[in-house]
């Protein structure tokens, strides 16, 4: 069975797509799965919202219940409380390995946070809900590097794309969180006001 086929009916529900295998399943069949998919159909305030925020979330991999829990947070700091949760959420541990090109998707990169890959300020994390501050350093384990996934990334493999709020120096894998992430540097496709209305509505 072709393990890609789940995430690409979910790209393809929320209108993104969520790993590179699936962009080219998503630029054939851009619609929703089924099939009803082709079909417009007014859609209800709510559903709009729902659907923004399930985007959200599968851009981080995230279960509702942190999700939530981040909104809670941003929603009792100063402050615009969707640009809040985004930079948040993109000071995870796992998000930022994947920023920084050592990881192909977020789901690899949680995956060697949890196998114990990677470090921060030279401290093996396996939390990929982690938060780093400014200053923080990611490196992956000297024992790790010599893994084909690594030295993919040793290479600038999965490097296109790393924001300027990281320094990364791919040839020795590490990375410094050099600042907040801003909104418009983050990579997410996302109206985050809808998600606050979302949260702010249920």
């Amino acid at each position: 069975m072709n393990r890609s086929r789940p995430k690409v009916r979910i790209s393809r529900a929320l209108g993104i797509p969520l790993t590179p295998k699936c962009v080219k399943y998503f630029e054939n069949r851009p619609y929703p799965p089924g099939e009803h998919g082709r079909g417009r159909k007014q859609e209800s305030d709510y559903k709009v919202r729902l659907r923004e925020k399930q985007r959200l979330r599968a851009q981080y991999d995230l279960r509702e219940t942190q999700l939530a829990n981040a909104f809670a947070k941003a929603n009792r700091a100063p402050g615009k409380t969707g640009e809040l949760l985004l930079s948040d959420l993109e000071r995870r541990l796992d998000a930022l390995v994947l920023r920084a090109g050592f990881a192909r998707t977020i789901y690899q990169a949680r995956q060697f946070v949890v196998h114990r890959h990677v470090l921060v300020n030279d401290r093996r994390v396996d939390r990929p809900s982690f938060r780093l501050r400014p200053g923080d350093v990611i490196t992956v384990a000297e024992r790790s590097r010599g893994m084909e996934a690594f030295r993919v990334a040793a290479a600038g493999g999965h490097a296109e794309h790393v924001p300027p709020y990281l320094e990364v120096r791919h040839d020795l894998l590490i990375a410094r969180l050099a600042r907040l992430p801003e909104r418009a540097e983050i990579p997410v496709v996302c109206d985050e006001q809808l998600v606050v209305e979302f949260y702010s509505r249920s």
